[in-house]
């Protein structure tokens, strides 16, 4: 049986690879109901995880960037911080 936090660390895992892959392909803005509905996770569960994401990411910035319509992030590369 898994503990929620190993399923939060996954749920991190793949929302970090998700928007890495992203960036690389020139995407910066993601919303949190995209990234749900490309990952089988809740808008919430996308939300609370990239939020613990924004200061444990070594190689992308993730920021808060809007609330209409849902959050939306915009993730983009350290190096052009």
């Amino acid at each position: 049986m898994r503990d929620n936090m190993s399923d939060s660390n996954d749920r991190q895992k793949r929302i970090l690879r998700y928007l890495k892959r992203g960036v690389t392909l020139g995407k910066h803005f993601f919303k949190s109901k995209s990234i749900a509905r490309e990952l089988g996770m809740s808008p919430n569960e996308v939300g609370t995880n990239i939020s613990m994401l924004i200061d444990n990411s070594e190689d992308i910035v993730i920021e808060k960037w809007s609330y209409s319509h849902g959050t939306t992030w915009r993730v983009y590369p350290v190096k052009e911080a």
